[in-house]
């Protein structure tokens, strides 16, 4: 009886061992992506986050179905421990990219394509309140992008629509959440006359960021890390037009928990590019500018790994310093790549200056071992000495999108 006991005890621990041990192994695989860049042969792939695993080596006389590319790119299966199979992965060789790393503080105007509402203004009545957007059925972060007919690219524009209507009805559209949508607003008289829609638009918008890096050789650039949205509404920006300026960081306020800081700075004049993408992993566009910044490869995401890193970031002038951080983890496969690692800052002088990470310093570059890993794209509110980045792969592969536009 206590024989069939211990039997049926260690069978069901066995069980659960087996349960566990797969779950481990089924999350492991989701953690790698489906698809890595190397600059060598394909089964030199390695992932420095991740050591335990290696590619398996090919069977002797087995060749690939794609032995055109095979020295270009394939498919390859991590191991762990050389012995456990975890997941078949594409492999694409391709040559290591450079680009100038900067860190340096730069100034970004932009002007939207369409009015964006980002207030409404009621007037009261012996009939009660009236807005004649809100009855339209417009909201906030809506984008209106003509009026009675005539493109709305600027407050003025949308202005000139209402009066030139007279108090007659007009058609209004609008875009909300990608998707356009049109609707009838009648204007309201207020007290001097003039016809008024009841609401407040925004239709520019400018900022201090952090210049990422520039690629020399196609002559563009990568700053923030993160789009630019609007500050009331939180709605991305939509593109019309755009430039960069350099910027002198002339103070900041110190970050502390639940009160992030800011860099204040002067702007130039001289714009030394023009904006071509605000995108959810930052902004890009054409540099003009003089040489900037100091020459440095880009890693391949595998190479980034937990540990100690610098961050080149300006706190004062024009010049970019390097700091201590730590990275604290990478995850290659987020469904957010705002948040690809997770650094805290380490070195004494930054955390005595600003207490850590602020605004303006979205953009600041990450160098590990000699390469560009990441790009710092947000803070922790409650921990300013914390942060979140973007590997600077992705932000290349965008900066290279600009180019085909």
């Amino acid at each position: 009886m206590r024989k069939h006991k211990f039997l049926r005890r260690a069978l069901a621990v066995l069980a659960a061992c087996l349960l566990l041990g797969t779950a481990c192994l089924a999350g492991l695989a989701k953690a790698l992506p489906d698809t890595f860049y190397i600059d060598g042969a394909l089964t030199d792939l390695k992932i420095a986050a991740m050591p335990f695993l290696s590619v398996a080596q090919p069977r002797q006389g087995s060749v690939a179905a794609d032995n055109a590319m095979a020295d270009k790119s394939g498919n390859v299966t991590l191991t762990l421990l050389g012995v456990v199979p975890i997941k078949t992965v594409r492999a694409v060789s391709t040559p290591r990219r450079t680009v100038q790393v900067c860190g340096t503080p730069f100034g970004v105007k932009m002007f939207s394509d369409g009015a964006l509402i980002v207030a409404f203004s009621d007037r009261y009545t012996a009939l009660g309140s009236e807005n004649p957007a809100k009855a339209a059925g417009l909201r906030l972060g809506d984008w209106i992008v003509s009026a009675g007919g005539r493109p709305v690219r600027s407050n003025d524009d949308l202005t000139a629509a209402i009066q030139a209507a007279d108090g007659a009805p007009l058609t209004v559209v609008y875009r909300r959440d990608g998707v356009q949508h049109t609707s009838a607003l009648t204007p309201a008289q207020d007290e001097k006359g003039r016809y008024k829609a009841g609401v407040w638009v925004r239709d520019s918008g400018a900022g201090i960021g952090t210049m990422s890096f520039v690629d020399a050789q196609h002559g563009t650039f990568a700053g923030l890390g993160h789009s630019i949205s609007d500050t009331d509404t939180g709605t991305e920006l939509t593109l019309l037009s755009g430039e960069i300026v350099p910027v002198t960081i002339t103070g900041c306020i110190r970050g502390a928990a639940g009160s992030p800081g800011e860099l204040r700075g002067e702007f130039s004049a001289k714009a030394v590019g023009q904006v071509l993408a605000n995108d959810a992993a930052g902004v890009y566009g054409s540099y003009t500018g003089g040489t900037i910044g100091q020459a440095v490869p880009v890693a391949n995401v595998q190479e980034v790994t937990p540990g100690e890193a610098e961050l080149w970031t300006t706190v004062q002038g024009t010049t970019a310093q390097p700091y201590k951080v730590r990275i604290e983890r990478v995850t290659m496969t987020g469904s957010d790549p705002n948040r690809n690692l997770l650094i805290k800052v380490t070195d004494e002088r930054l955390l005595e200056k600003t207490g850590g990470i602020v605004q303006g310093m979205s953009g600041s570059p990450i160098v590990q071992n000699g390469q560009l890993v990441a790009v710092l794209t947000h803070v922790l509110v409650n921990d300013p000495a914390k942060g979140y980045a973007i590997f600077a792969a992705t932000m290349l592969e965008k900066a290279d999108a600009v180019i085909k536009w």
